[in-house]
């Protein structure tokens, strides 16, 4: 098995735009011993309603403004970009506290959202405000300003269904503490 897997060739992505943001700095950063947040939890929080109201533009290169055709049907889409911040030599990461928090237990990389991971595809599920030519207003998205766009998808129950949704305590902690005000 593991040389049917290092005899598949390398994968070349190519950006099909970028993100313009107020949001200028990530809200992790990762180091040789893992990720750290770069603020408080209680900044945190305020950086996270920041994000939750932040209309940015995903602005897609012209030549690809066709493949759009369609999408302002939808009300929310989903987007893939590449933390670009997060240098080569840090996603090497193998383990890491989730959101960089000593009181989590040390999970995997692949069993969190960390960014610092082999292929950092992040995605993000976002209300579509607005289209224009090939500039889409969406609201919400945790990408940093000049984060390149790898893709866009619709977004629709079926696609990505959720029911009986489970998640382990460490990760619910996460969401109750980001939610409480």
């Amino acid at each position: 098995m593991e040389t049917e897997i290092s005899k598949i060739p390398p994968i070349r992505l190519t950006p099909v735009g970028l993100v313009r943001s107020e949001i200028k700095t990530p809200m992790l950063s990762a180091g040789k011993s893992g990720l750290s947040l770069t603020e408080r939890m209680d900044k945190i929080k305020a950086y996270h309603r920041k994000v939750e109201e932040t209309v940015c533009q995903v602005i897609i290169h012209p030549r690809w403004e066709a493949l759009l055709d369609g999408i302002e049907d939808f009300s929310h889409i989903l987007v893939l970009y590449w933390p670009h911040l997060i240098e080569p030599e840090r996603r090497n990461l193998k383990r890491v506290h989730p959101m960089g928090r000593k009181d989590l237990p040390l999970k995997g990389i692949f069993a969190t959202c960390s960014p610092a991971r082999p292929n950092p595809v992040l995605v993000s599920p976002v209300p579509l405000m607005a289209r224009k030519e090939n500039i889409l207003e969406v609201k919400g998205l945790e990408a940093v300003d000049g984060s390149p766009i790898i893709d866009i998808k619709p977004y629709s129950k079926g696609y990505i269904p959720a029911e009986d949704l489970k998640m382990p305590e460490w990760m619910e902690k996460i969401h109750r503490e980001l939610e409480s005000t």
